[in-house]
């Protein structure tokens, strides 16, 4: 990096620091500036040297700021590199209406970072998402990987009503045909109990990838997840077996292990995703979090 352009990139840094600190208005912010540099190198280092001096400041993480200033930071910090954003509308407790599926969770940010850096994995194809919760990871693929059709699913009335809304919010429209072609994908919500479906309604959606994140918490949901993937791989038998990518915040060894296991005793055959670069996403700095491919 030249000289100058090291120095005004310590200068950019500071103009958010400065103004993060103070809490200033959004629109003070040096937006054009930062378009401007990442028009020039697409630095994804600068993305992340920001949120080092703003959200994940060693003030902020002791004091910070209200939820509602550092989310609409961050919902126009995200616009730069993709060109939009994902607006989410969650739960603000951990467990409400007796699931844990109305917040984001850390690994639907990881997989989405993932997906944002590795476009080619869904781009014109069909993705069948199980337990999608609020939507995040699912609405950053729709606006950035160009899937062909994209199938939102999960069991629980309440997390289905309230990712309707945040897909409704984004700007996409429910669609009955999948095989619809246009500019945007096509959007499909499903009630899935992962117990009672069935395989030919998993074969209706014509799955070419399936993902999942943060669904591994406890030993039954795990043997359930596994059910659902040993009846994916049968939904094809005349062609490819979806891909498939699980990722998930490894909280308990004994659990991943116990997925592993599961998988092996199903067939199913299973690789580590290398770590991605690119870090777009404020999530808990101590997580471990891993993304599993898996060959149905």
């Amino acid at each position: 990096m030249a000289p100058e352009e090291s120095a005004g990139t310590a200068h950019l840094l500071r103009s958010f620091e400065h103004r993060y600190l103070a809490a200033r208005a959004l629109r003070s912010f040096p937006w054009q500036s930062l378009e401007e540099k990442l028009r020039d190198s697409s630095d994804s280092e600068l993305l992340l040297g920001i949120l080092q001096k703003t959200v994940k400041h060693p003030l902020c993480v002791k004091h910070p700021p209200s939820v509602k200033y550092a989310r609409c930071f961050l919902s126009e910090l995200i616009k730069k590199p993709s060109g939009d954003s994902v607006t989410l509308s969650e739960s603000t407790a951990i467990i409400s209406h007796g699931t844990t599926g109305l917040v984001t969770w850390d690994a639907a940010l990881y997989l989405a970072e993932w997906a944002i850096e590795n476009p080619a994995a869904f781009a014109h194809r069909t993705v069948l998402e199980l337990g999608s919760g609020a939507g995040f990871t699912g609405l950053a693929i729709c606006k950035t990987c160009h899937p062909r059709a994209y199938i939102f699913s999960d069991c629980h009335s309440h997390v289905l009503e309230q990712l309707q809304g945040n897909v409704l919010l984004n700007g996409f429209s429910f669609e009955p045909d999948i095989t619809a072609n246009s500019g945007s994908p096509t959007v499909m919500l499903a009630q899935l109990d992962w117990d009672d479906v069935t395989v030919p309604q998993l074969s209706a959606f014509q799955s070419d990838v399936v993902i999942a994140a943060d669904v591994l918490y406890c030993p039954e949901i795990i043997l359930s997840l596994v059910r659902v993937l040993q009846r994916l791989s049968a939904c094809r038998k005349d062609q490819r077996a979806p891909d498939a990518y699980v990722a998930f915040t490894i909280r308990n060894p004994e659990t991943c292990q116990l997925f592993t296991t599961e998988l092996g005793q199903a067939g199913i055959r299973w690789e580590a995703v290398p770590c991605h670069d690119q870090k777009l996403f404020p999530y808990q700095e101590h997580s471990e979090m891993a993304i599993l491919k898996l060959t149905l």
